[in-house]
């Protein structure tokens, strides 16, 4: 008998609370004089302020159709350099190169040779060796001609070996220092590629590290084949990075349509290539989602991307109805372009949606604990 009388207890105070999470009854009368209906989401203000949820009240309005894609960021041509090392020995990485990805100043050292240790010596020294041997006989030869003991021509050939051993030592020992000789960076740039590793050895001209400005990048579209009819009509692009999950807009980073594949070559895709802007940390060689934007159609109800819910394969968008309560209501998604998604059911223009926060609404709708700041007193 307690046991049922607890129970009915129980079920009464609940018909009589309206908090988040527990729909009140249609209609119902709360005590502290809010009308709840049935499915109404408490979420005060304050809440919805520290949630960082924003509004927007949809109304129809032009909306450019898109088709969804996979792509790559890519660097131009031209805007590699490879540093190359400049005499043999052992290789040092500098810490600016350790990892790729990073940024190298303009004459920065990316790496240090030596040859201290190896059998055939340290390269400076034989360089400044052969620059000291070449100016005695260069200077023997002066005198010489002067006497006219060996010819002009003879004189000109030990000119020539001076020169020659001259430019080399002063090529290595400008850059040299006890821990060998500095390579440095001929232009600013970020680490590509790393070709080496500390410790191997490396002859002269052998490629180091190659560096890319990335000042300008370009976004490829791999485009199928049953979607060659609208690539008339492709003006602009978006892409999403994995690294961030950010989508980001051609138009807002100086992008431009670089090129527009006109045959496929065999394979099932058509390259569509953009042009932009290095205005973040874009990385070349990402695979990324590329939304290609074509003409708007006008009078088109859609919402932010980031209003839409998905449970179960069903959407939803969370509507404010008052300031303290929100109604979940599904729609049926049609077109996406990477920023806003078109509604083909579920609403009728003039509410006023959650466009951002919108997981925190939902939260709240399965939250079964009374929000913080809406306090009852039963």
């Amino acid at each position: 008998m307690q046991r049922i009388l607890y129970a009915a207890l129980l079920t009464a105070l609940l018909a009589g609370c309206g908090h988040a999470g527990h729909p009140a009854a249609p209609e119902a009368e709360a005590t502290d004089g809010h009308a709840h209906a049935e499915g109404e989401i408490i979420f005060t203000p304050e809440q919805a302020k520290a949630a960082g949820v924003v509004t927007e009240t949809i109304q129809p309005a032009p909306f450019a159709d898109a088709v969804k894609v996979g792509g790559t960021l890519e660097a131009p041509a031209g805007s590699e350099t490879t540093v190359a090392a400049t005499a043999a020995g052992l290789v040092s990485l500098a810490p600016a190169v350790r990892a790729e990805g990073m940024h190298v100043g303009s004459g920065a050292t990316v790496a240090r040779i030596s040859a201290q240790g190896l059998p055939d010596g340290d390269p400076v020294d034989r360089a400044r060796v052969a620059y000291e041997t070449a100016r005695e006989a260069y200077e023997r030869g002066a005198r010489l001609v002067g006497e006219r003991i060996i010819s002009q021509s003879q004189f000109e050939a030990l000119r020539g070996q001076y020169e020659q051993a001259r430019l080399a030592y002063e090529a290595q020992a400008a850059d040299h220092s006890a821990g060998g000789v500095a390579v440095k960076a001929p232009a600013a740039g970020y680490v590509k590629q790393l070709l080496v590793r500390p410790g191997d050895y490396v002859a002269v001209g052998q490629p180091l590290v190659v560096l890319t400005s990335t000042r300008r990048l370009r976004l490829r579209a791999e485009v199928p084949e049953r979607h060659l009819h609208r690539l008339a009509s492709v003006r602009t692009a978006r892409f999403l990075t994995p690294y961030d999950g950010r989508t980001y807009a051609l138009d807002s980073l100086g992008g431009r349509l670089a090129a527009r594949g006109r045959a496929t070559g065999g394979s099932p895709y058509v390259p569509v290539t953009f042009e932009f802007d290095n205005r973040g940390s874009f990385v070349a060689g990402t695979a990324v989602e590329v939304w290609l934007v074509g003409a708007a159609r006008p009078d088109v109800l859609s919402v932010p991307r980031t209003a839409l819910t998905e449970e179960q394969g069903l959407y939803y968008v969370y509507i404010k109805t008052s300031d303290h309560t929100y109604r979940k209501q599904e729609v049926t998604p049609a077109a996406d372009n990477g920023h806003r998604v078109a509604i083909a059911s579920g609403l009728h223009g003039g509410e006023e949606v959650v466009a951002e926060g919108a997981v925190a609404v939902k939260l709240a709708a399965l939250s079964g604990a009374v929000p913080e700041g809406h306090n009852h007193q039963h």
